[in-house]
């Protein structure tokens, strides 16, 4: 579960390294999950980035630390929090995903992650 002002990776190639979440779209929920389309703030950046350092963004949540309870009854839990970055129409800014995401993440909002990503879990 994570929370405002809490720090996340970026796991996509679109030049941003790590990100602070400011807010939540569309909801008054205190706490955030795998799924959740959040407002974020850039923190670190790659050297030949194109995104600026403290752009305010969207990004789609795919990874937290916190184990999370399947409707089967299996647990699943990731080393690190981390997101991918979204554009206003909700569309992944990068062409790449590194590292795993869950099976949570597939439906139909975000068809294009499902295709890159290799690792389901």
């Amino acid at each position: 579960m994570l929370q405002k002002e809490s720090i996340l990776k970026v796991a996509d190639n679109s030049g941003a390294k790590i990100v602070k979440i400011i807010g939540v779209l569309n909801t008054k929920k205190k706490y955030f999950s795998i799924g959740d389309i959040i407002k974020i703030s850039v923190k670190e950046k790659n050297k030949k980035s194109l995104i600026k350092k403290g752009k305010i963004s969207k990004a789609l949540i795919i990874r937290v630390k916190k184990k999370i309870k399947r409707k089967d009854g299996s647990y699943i839990s990731f080393d690190d929090n981390a997101c991918i970055l979204l554009n206003s129409k909700n569309i992944m800014r990068g062409s790449r995903i590194i590292g795993p995401i869950a099976r949570e993440i597939k439906c139909n909002k975000f068809k294009k992650i499902n295709l890159i990503s290799k690792n389901i879990y």
